[in-house]
């Protein structure tokens, strides 16, 4: 029984164009209690695979986080498949504000030991004793009232092209080294002011708000489907927008445009700019921020010494790599030295 793909990611893409179907990327999660989150993932695997689903999906004893993309033709047969699993029975669904027939290319089903690695103790605190779920509407109540503290728990180079006014935003590069820097930062305020929290879609504003009333804050309110369902009520009934920029998504469009505001910068030149990209040198890799003309220069690489292993022959770059550890840069989110104009 197949439970892996076998078509690679440039053979698939080229079959989604052939086809000329429309898709939609959609994310979703749900904590739950799973007993064996391996046949829950072979489970998946075998009925979204019929389907042609296609994302990024981890699952774990703590539940399911997914993003992923699915024909516009299937999508009733995939809201049919997770209705019929319990805990996934209407189930909140994030569907993309800008769609990408190419937003994912494969199919990963993978067992994680959580779905978003937050470096908790889930036992040392009640993890259902969450903060309150608030709209678009009341939100942009909340975080006009002088009381509240808006606090952005996504990652420096998620909320350096998009972010919400006046929100306080971690320099931090996971969502775990976010959690106690930002107790210990607002620690003054645990009984005085609303803590209000935002992410891309929800998940990790779930664990933290229950954290947080651990930690003792008496005011905990998070953005319920986060900035996608935000951006959508907000076009929906017609509010007021907050959000400046664009919002940072996990798969290959790395962003969706959500104002025509740029509050980014080309970690390369300077110029207005928030389009990310990463390395085109295979053996780096490196995500960042460039504009069109900078790419035109550099030959999409991050600094010259990647343009000159990236205008190598093909195989002479893989004997360049062969028996070295992959490049950790990936993980340092436009931080490299080689950047002057990095945040």
């Amino acid at each position: 029984m197949q439970l892996y793909n076998t078509l690679s990611a440039k053979e698939r893409a080229d079959l989604i164009k052939e086809a000329g179907q429309e898709r939609l990327t959609i994310s979703f999660y749900k904590y739950a209690h799973l007993g064996n989150p391996e046949i829950f993932r072979n489970h998946l695997f075998i009925h979204w695979n019929e389907l042609e689903v296609l994302g990024r999906i981890y699952v774990a004893h703590e539940g399911i986080n997914a993003q992923l993309s699915v024909p516009a033709e299937n999508f009733q047969a995939f809201k049919e498949h997770l209705d019929s699993i319990t805990f996934l029975k209407g189930v909140r669904l994030n569907i993309a504000i800008e769609q990408d027939n190419l937003s994912f290319l494969k199919l990963k089903v993978k067992v994680r030991h959580k779905i978003v690695a937050d470096g908790l103790n889930d036992a040392t605190f009640d993890v259902t004793n969450k903060g309150i779920h608030v709209d678009a509407e009341h939100f942009n109540q909340l975080i006009d009232d002088p009381d509240t503290l808006l606090v952005d728990m996504r990652n420096h180079y998620e909320s350096e092209i998009g972010h919400f006014k006046n929100a306080i935003t971690p320099d931090v590069d996971t969502f775990r080294d976010s959690l106690d820097i930002i107790e210990k930062d607002l620690a003054d305020h645990k009984e005085d002011k609303k803590l209000v929290m935002y992410c891309t879609g929800g998940i990790r504003c779930e664990k933290a708000s229950a954290y947080y009333k651990h930690k003792g804050f008496k005011q905990v309110y998070q953005l319920e489907g986060g900035i996608i369902e935000y951006t959508r009520q907000v076009q929906k009934k017609n509010l007021e927008n907050k959000f400046l920029g664009k919002n940072f998504v996990f798969d290959h469009r790395r962003g969706e445009r959500i104002t025509n505001d740029i509050i980014a910068q080309c970690h390369q030149c300077g110029e207005p700019c928030d389009t990310h990209v990463n390395c085109a040198n295979e053996a780096c890799h490196l995500l960042f921020i460039q504009c069109e003309e900078c790419a035109d220069q550099m030959n999409n690489c991050c600094s010259n010494a990647c343009k000159e292993v990236h205008q190598l022959p093909y195989e002479e770059q893989k004997k360049l790599r062969k028996g070295k550890k992959a490049s950790n840069k990936i993980f340092k989110k436009g931080r490299s030295e080689v950047l002057k104009f990095k945040q």
